[in-house]
């Protein structure tokens, strides 16, 4: 899969994406560290990658849009360590890879994951997982 992390998320999380074999960048690497979300979002779109962030206005850019991708994975954890963030994703990665392909939002949250496919449509659309 291909990724592009937002400046929440640790370089250290996503080095651990490319040594698995992903195609991962942080904006830092790019020298975009001040991009604003919207751009975020549409380089994230050009470049079909899965934004990666802490930030829930992305969730918002993607009802506002109506945007079927790109696909968002938004952490809401209690702890930002860049072991525990790594840890959480690679365990859920492999049951939302399907769903982030054909466009979806998936909050990875300390007890799980709920993911709703894009474009939003209907409020209660929100699936439940655990890792």
């Amino acid at each position: 899969m291909r990724f592009l992390a937002d400046m929440g998320v640790s370089p250290s999380t996503v080095a651990a994406l490319r040594q698995a074999g992903h195609d991962a960048v942080h904006l830092r690497d790019e020298g975009l560290q001040r991009l604003s979300d919207e751009l975020i979002f549409e380089k994230a779109r050009q470049e079909d990658r899965v934004v990666l962030t802490f930030d829930l206005d992305f969730a918002e850019i993607v009802a506002r849009t109506r945007a079927s991708l790109p696909s968002v994975i938004l952490f809401r954890l209690r702890t930002a360590r860049p072991d525990h963030v790594t840890a959480l994703l690679f365990r859920v990665l492999p049951e939302i890879e399907n769903r982030l392909s054909g466009g979806a939002v998936v909050t990875i949250e300390p007890a799980g994951y709920r993911w709703r496919p894009m474009p939003f449509t209907d409020p209660d659309t929100d699936q439940i997982g655990t890792p």
